[in-house]
């Protein structure tokens, strides 16, 4: 593998593009589908606001999102896409079928980890007169904090995948090189340069929820 094939400009920018991505989706996913989970929990069999028929359709729409293959969805999701941000290509035509494919991951996330709070918690917070929304805020939300960041980092390793994949139709960032010069042109070299930095991008995110999902376990 040659180095001075290797277009290190235009990688930096593919980096950055990436990054971005990410990071924008990632925030408007957590944005969205934390309440989204809150509810689903809520709404859950023998939880506070028990309602079989809600849960139910909201479980239908997210299972049906969670089955269709990315790739798929964004192109589904073009003239959608087009009509909400004004294009289908780059950064800004790609965040919001990001959102749209991992929110409902992220929101069943959520549910799995309030779940797992112990119901003696809730049961306490209601013994003390709290309404519904403080012992969401105030007991069930701190107690369910680690599991909550180890949701976070999962759907931030999705994330890098989807943004991957959304280089196929024009999206940019390292996936978009990968495909334009390591597929169509054969050029290897970056091919392996811009997955080498996904897997390193990849390690890092890991890395860095287990720190935070550890410190927040000891509290």
């Amino acid at each position: 593998m040659s180095l001075e094939n290797i277009y290190w400009a235009d990688i930096f920018r593919g980096l950055l593009q990436t990054l971005g991505m990410v990071g924008g989706a990632l925030f408007l996913t957590v944005l969205i589908g934390l309440p989204l989970g809150v509810l689903l929990f809520l709404t859950g069999r023998k939880q506070m606001f028990d309602q079989p028929l809600l849960y139910g359709v909201f479980s239908v729409l997210i299972g049906v999102i969670r089955s269709l293959p990315f790739i798929i969805l964004l192109i589904v999701l073009m003239p959608v896409t087009v009509l909400v941000t004004g294009t289908s290509l780059g950064i800004r035509g790609v965040i919001f079928p990001l959102v749209v494919g991992t929110a409902p991951f992220f929101a069943r996330l959520v549910e799995t980890a309030l779940r797992e709070v112990d119901r003696g918690i809730i049961e306490a917070s209601e013994a003390m007169g709290a309404t519904t929304v403080q012992t969401i805020i105030r007991a069930v939300l701190p107690e369910a904090l680690p599991s909550l960041v180890a949701a976070v980092t999962v759907t931030a390793i999705v994330l890098v995948d989807y943004t991957a994949m959304s280089g196929a139709i024009g999206g940019g960032g390292l996936g978009d090189l990968a495909i334009r010069y390591g597929y169509q042109r054969f050029q290897t070299e970056i091919m392996l340069v811009c997955v080498g930095i996904l897997v390193v991008l990849v390690q890092l995110i890991q890395a860095g929820g287990n720190h935070l999902v550890i410190r927040f376990s000891r509290k």
